[in-house]
């Protein structure tokens, strides 16, 4: 059972007519709605189909060559994208009524095919990157030349192989699936323990709370030592500004970090922000409303991405789409980036408006109210975070890279018992 031993065909002799699908109209609510599976529906894992849920109008004539069976497998020949390039295959499994969008290909194997088995082969030669040669792209989208995918060459085990090999596969990747979902649900619970740790120990340090009646429902526990005090009782409110874009000057050659949102996602995960996409001049400065902020003001994005944060390693001016904090003396701006990064996550979402472009208006931000340690305490609850933090990150770390790998084994199973490398029948 090896694949010197198998005869080799090409694969348009193995399948019938490919049948293109249709995306219909708009559902009008009568005998013509069937369910239309998209490829946003396919499940990449488990080479099957997520939940299907968009329906469309498709008449009797368009349905009756498209109907979809089990056994099916259902081939992108459009879309796609550079980190997931068309070509890839997924199996309808069947058991109610659908077509597939016009972006889909219907595969049918022939009497005497397994399609489990093509299934496996196919998912075999995508993962391998041999699909990859048989995509054609002359404008956004990709296209898949069928023609040169249909014309590949392929090994073919008798029909009782190709069934083992299935069967096989099956029972191998059902395993691995669990275990991935196993550690991804690990990972979870590790970002929520993570999580739950660093509003937990900003909000209450780490000694015996005491009841204390607060304006924030999320703060409504704190030690009592504690204070609740506006923000900017203690840290002073500064807003950003664009300069005109029609001086060159202002914009080109320049040495001085302006933070806009082309920054938001150097912010994820980061407490400071050393350097900015764009830099301005100091005459651009002088000639707005924008103010040379000192290293360790606490920026918050207030526009678009609300609540991405970060603390300034050097001077720096900001857009119109932040807001910033230069803390006085009471206030580690370490602890304030605490509370913004985590604790007062819900407090930004319950506070943005707007449909098109989500915001906090500065007015919301003015009214802002903390808890306020001590300063010596702030300082141990931001080491006892960056202590206790790296820990947990490390182990999604590690989860992360246990997930790789086992895909990595999924897809070299797969691709050593479609083309005979093993020999299934030694595995049972």
């Amino acid at each position: 059972m090896t694949d010197g031993s198998w005869p080799r065909m090409r694969l348009k002799s193995l399948v019938e007519p490919v049948q293109t699908g249709v995306w219909g109209a708009e559902p009008a609510g009568d005998n013509d709605d069937i369910l239309c599976v998209r490829v946003a529906d396919f499940d990449r894992q488990r080479l099957g189909l997520k939940s299907v849920e968009t329906v469309r109008s498709v008449s009797e004539a368009d349905r009756a060559t498209r109907l979809l069976r089990a056994g099916d497998i259902l081939l992108e020949k459009s879309g796609g994208t550079e980190a997931k390039p068309v070509g890839f295959t997924v199996m309808f499994d069947g058991g109610y009524p659908a077509v597939s969008s016009n972006f889909i290909g219907r595969v049918r194997m022939r009497d005497g095919q397994h399609p489990r088995f093509w299934l496996y082969a196919l998912a075999a030669s995508y993962l391998t990157r041999r699909t990859q040669k048989c995509v054609r792209q002359t404008t956004g989208i990709q296209n898949l030349d069928q023609g040169a995918f249909f014309n590949e060459v392929f090994a073919v085990p008798t029909l009782g192989e190709q069934r083992a090999i299935a069967d096989y596969l099956d029972r191998e990747t059902t395993r691995i699936d669990t275990l991935i979902e196993e550690q991804q649900h690990l990972i979870e619970m590790l970002r929520e323990r993570r999580n739950a740790l660093r509003v937990h120990v900003a909000l209450h340090g780490t000694r015996q709370v005491a009841e204390v009646e607060s304006p924030l429902p999320w703060a409504s526990k704190i030690p009592a030592s504690w204070r609740v005090v506006p923000l900017t009782s203690v840290a002073q409110l500064e807003s950003g500004h664009t300069p005109s874009r029609s001086r060159e000057d202002w914009w080109t050659d320049c040495y001085i970090p302006w933070v806009s949102l082309h920054d938001v996602g150097a912010m994820r995960g980061t407490k400071y922000l050393h350097d900015t996409e764009q830099r301005i001049s100091d005459a651009g400065i002088a000639n707005s409303s924008a103010r040379l902020l000192p290293a360790r003001t606490v920026v918050l994005s207030r526009d678009a991405t609300v609540g991405r944060t970060a603390i300034m390693a050097v001077p720096m001016a900001t857009s119109q789409h932040f807001a910033a904090w230069v803390c006085g003396p009471l206030l580690d701006p370490e602890y304030l980036w605490v509370l913004f990064a985590d604790a007062m996550q819900p407090f930004f979402d319950s506070f943005q408006n707007g449909s098109t472009i989500r915001t906090i208006g500065m007015g919301d931000l003015k009214a802002f109210r903390i808890p306020l340690p001590p300063l010596d305490e702030q300082r141990r609850i931001v080491e006892y975070l960056d202590e206790e933090t790296p820990k947990i990150d490390t182990l999604i770390v590690e989860t992360e890279r246990f997930i790789e790998l086992a895909r990595e084994r999924r897809a070299a199973l797969i691709t050593a018992a479609v083309t005979g490398q093993i020999d299934v029948r030694e595995m049972a």
